[in-house]
């Protein structure tokens, strides 16, 4: 079946999103313009805001995570991109990018704070916690 959400994040930086993707293991595929998913809409859950049957399982870019047979769609909106993934668990995506694909969600955070910081010679102090990470910036 085909559960195809949109991660409720705008990726601003493709070289934040492809380090992140190699600091979880991931694989970025750039120019990749399809994503592995279920393969047909199904029709059983709401379709993301702004994405039509025909827009499903193409993108600009994919992100591929080893031992899953989904991928993520990193897709063109405008000045930004936003990623959509079938969450149907037999996929396997959502054991390994967590509920709501926030471990994803967050090791882009943590790529782009950083990026952020350091282009604005700030210093930056992360902190591993069990609950995620804490960031903490000095001018």
């Amino acid at each position: 079946m085909s559960h195809i959400a949109r991660i409720d994040l705008v990726i601003s930086s493709l070289s934040d999103l492809e380090g992140a993707c190699r600091d979880l293991g991931f694989q970025f595929m750039a120019e990749q313009k399809t994503y592995r998913w279920y393969g047909r809409w199904v029709g059983d859950a709401p379709m993301p805001d702004g994405i039509t049957s025909e827009d499903l399982g193409k993108c600009d870019h994919a992100i591929r995570v080893p031992g899953c047979d989904y991928e993520v769609g990193v897709v063109k909106r405008d000045d930004h991109y936003i990623l959509l993934w079938d969450n149907w668990s037999a996929g396997g995506l959502a054991a390994k990018i967590g509920p709501n694909a926030g471990i994803l969600k967050q090791a882009y955070s943590v790529r782009r704070v950083r990026s952020e910081a350091r282009r604005k010679g700030y210093r930056i102090r992360e902190l591993r916690m069990k609950q995620g990470v804490r960031m903490v910036v000095t001018v």
